[in-house]
């Protein structure tokens, strides 16, 4: 059982501090706390070098755009917070959730074809279909919409696969953990939003 255990987090320090700032991270968003930023840009960092070094480079890139959008994001919840000091779910409908969707199909779709024709990337599809879900995830949740936690829930379903079938088990074990936390996230931020509504 120890042996599993292993296998699974693995023993490389910078992915055991990459998952550990993930987890403080994803909690923090949870629960709509603007902390949650320093653990977000130093997630970011490390799994840049991570993703790049196991040839995945999608999401290798997808990191210099978190870290981007973690920027912006910092300054509009610093301008959305209530009085406790905690973000407020902003509104979202349903035909502009749609849109997004669709631009999000578009952007997989290109990004796929350009990483399986231009490069050796291992995954370009799977891992297309993670980086763009997540583009768009990270942006509403930046902008505080409840739906980002639609797409967080499908980002960790497709990237347990693809991490754990690249041998990136620490990775693929802690995605299991942001599944969780995001359904999670989802149930919070639904309670929140009905209780502002």
């Amino acid at each position: 059982m120890l042996e599993f255990f292993w296998g699974m987090v693995g023993s490389r320090p910078v992915e055991w501090i990459a998952v550990a700032c993930g987890i403080l991270n994803v909690s923090l968003i949870i629960r709509r706390s603007i902390w949650n930023y320093p653990f977000g840009f130093a997630v970011v960092t490390l799994y840049f070098f991570i993703f790049w070094e196991y040839r995945l480079y999608s999401d290798a890139l997808l990191q210099i755009y978190f870290f981007v959008i973690q920027i912006y994001g910092l300054y509009y919840w610093l301008k959305g917070r209530a009085p406790d000091g905690r973000i407020v779910v902003a509104p979202l409908g349903a035909g502009a959730f749609a849109v997004y969707l669709l631009a999000t199909a578009l952007v997989w779709l290109i990004v796929a074809s350009l990483m399986s024709a231009y490069t050796d990337a291992a995954a370009p599809y799977w891992d297309a279909a993670v980086a763009a879900l997540s583009v768009t995830a990270q942006f509403l949740l930046s902008r505080r919409h409840l739906q980002s936690w639609y797409l967080w829930i499908a980002v960790d379903v497709l990237a347990i696969g693809l991490f754990y079938t690249r041998g990136l088990e620490p990775t693929a074990a802690l995605y299991v953990v942001f599944l969780g936390l995001a359904i999670t996230g989802l149930i919070q931020w639904r309670r929140a939003a009905r209780a502002t509504a």
